[in-house]
């Protein structure tokens, strides 16, 4: 069996920590394989163990310089040495089954995140979760995991949302999938677990909410209790390092600490032009939150000395190396480098193609809508991909499945999916600053035909009329009388006239 380390969160309120270290010691879970490390975040006077809490427990400092929930659960971590790592704060009060259904699913699988649901009580009277108390069930706790997840089946179709659930302060991961994700962020104050979610969900984590794993905290104020305040502080923090951030496409002009999409283009043996070219479509789009690295042997046109100028076999490398060499978000790679995990697309293209401004909001939008974990743009001919986008959590959660080389696209194609978009849709050969189709041009158009459409029909009404006319004697009305000699003719679509 697994051993798990609980680390537990303390700021003051002694009362809060023998509560929760009371539950703790209530425990199902076997007292041999459970260390519980208590967090002293700077509480003054320090705080101390209670006589009721289980055998194996004792407590450590945050390091000087910092203080949050994120460092010091990283200090925790640190100091502990179970398989798995539990979080909860000194204040929740956990049901006695607790840490057994959190590390049930760890004993199946090695890439989980385990949500355990935790409510707020309404008076902290000191009732326990494992005697009866409606507060304290599957089904209260449930709220605070599927807050973000409303509707997914307790994140069975939550897709590539499922990490939005990853709040609270309940949770437990397996201790080297925490290392590989580099744990808690102690620069963050607010978020912090939100960040960790979106980290592990990078890493190929699945998320899974057990309702059984129930505890309570009591009242007081607490940031969530602000939540404008504190959405407002955080959310700075957070855009910079969770590129799925729906807030970022505010500022689609921006760039940030984690970009969205690393853009990968091979020049070796390419002209100049044609990479510049499709290096400004890709930095002149309507999303600048890009990363491009561009793949060649930069080596060659590094070092210094004496060259030829315009005889230099180089020349194209040169060229681009020095038009782009000033771009923050360019880089030069030696050879297709490993993707990055915090990023959450990388897109490949060939150098030449037209891409068009809107072809990352396009092909990132396709893979959401349909949680794909590849969108392909085909060639000419329909076969080698033109354009390919990868989904860098799918592609983690088949690496950790034991996919590798090709197997991994059939993996991430059944886990997945693949989904293919027309060329139409991202291609086009305007530049960035050409005259190109204005971006509203769907509503354009769709005016232009119901307008098209009134007046021919008013066209057809006013025809029926003068056929009418003309078969009678209406006809000298709308013509007046004909000039001797003259005989009345009609025309195309109806129209007369006098000749």
């Amino acid at each position: 069996m697994l051993d798990v380390s609980v680390v537990v969160r303390a700021f003051g309120g002694q009362e809060r920590l023998d509560l929760t270290l009371a539950s703790l010691a209530a425990q199902s879970y076997p007292v041999g394989l459970m260390e519980v490390v208590v967090v002293d975040d700077g509480s003054e006077p320090p705080i101390r163990l209670p006589e009721v809490r289980p055998p194996h427990t004792r407590i450590v400092v945050v390091p000087p310089g910092g203080w949050g929930p994120a460092r010091a659960v990283r200090a925790g971590t640190d100091a502990s040495s179970g398989a798995v790592v539990l979080r909860l704060d000194a204040g929740i009060e956990v049901a006695p089954v607790h840490v057994e259904a959190q590390m049930r699913w760890h004993h199946l699988a090695d890439h989980l995140a385990v949500l355990g649901g935790v409510v707020r009580a309404g008076g902290g009277d000191g009732v326990g979760c494992g005697e009866p108390d409606a507060s304290c069930g599957p089904e209260a706790a449930e709220g605070e995991w599927a807050a973000d997840t409303a509707g997914a089946d307790r994140l069975r179709t939550a897709g590539h949302r499922a990490w939005q659930a990853f709040a609270g302060t309940a949770w437990s991961v397996r201790r080297e999938l925490l290392a590989e994700c580099g744990g808690m962020d102690p620069g963050l104050l607010l978020g912090e677990d939100t960040h960790l979610g979106y980290r592990l969900a990078q890493r190929g984590a699945v998320f899974v909410p057990e309702p059984a794993a129930t505890g309570r905290r009591p009242g007081g104020p607490r940031p969530e209790d602000r939540p404008e305040e504190a959405d407002r502080f955080g959310a700075p923090f957070l855009e910079n390092r969770v590129p799925r951030r729906h807030s970022r496409r505010v500022s689609p002009g921006r760039e940030w600490q984690v970009p969205c999409v690393d853009v990968v283009v091979e020049v070796s043996g390419v002209v100049f032009e044609v990479v510049s070219d499709t290096v400004e479509r890709v930095l002149g789009g309507d999303v600048a939150d890009v990363r491009v690295t561009l793949v060649g042997e930069w080596r060659r046109v590094s070092a210094g000395g004496r060259h030829a100028v315009l005889d230099d076999p180089d020349v194209e490398l040169r060229l681009v190396r020095e038009a782009f060499r000033c771009e923050s978000r360019v880089v030069f790679a030696e050879e297709v480098p490993r993707a990055d995990p915090d990023v959450p697309f990388r897109l490949f293209l060939l150098a030449g193609l037209p891409v068009g401004s809107g072809a990352v909001r396009t092909l990132t939008a396709a893979a959401d809508a349909r949680d794909a974990g590849v969108v392909l743009v085909r060639g000419t001919g329909g076969g080698t991909a033109a354009m390919r986008l990868e989904r860098e959590a799918a592609f983690a959660r088949a690496r950790r499945l034991g996919a590798t080389g090709p197997e991994l696209d059939v993996t991430v194609a059944e886990l997945w999916g693949e989904h293919d978009v027309d060329r139409d849709e991202v291609l086009t050969g305007h530049r960035p600053g050409e005259e190109g189709p204005p971006a509203d041009w769907h509503r354009r158009m769709r005016r232009a035909a119901r307008a098209a459409d009134r007046n021919r029909a008013a066209a057809d009404r006013w025809e029926r009329r003068i056929r009418v006319l003309v078969r009678g004697r209406g006809v000298r009305l709308l013509l007046g009388r004909p000039v001797r000699g003259s005989r009345v003719r009609r025309t195309r679509r109806g129209a007369i006239s006098a000749v």
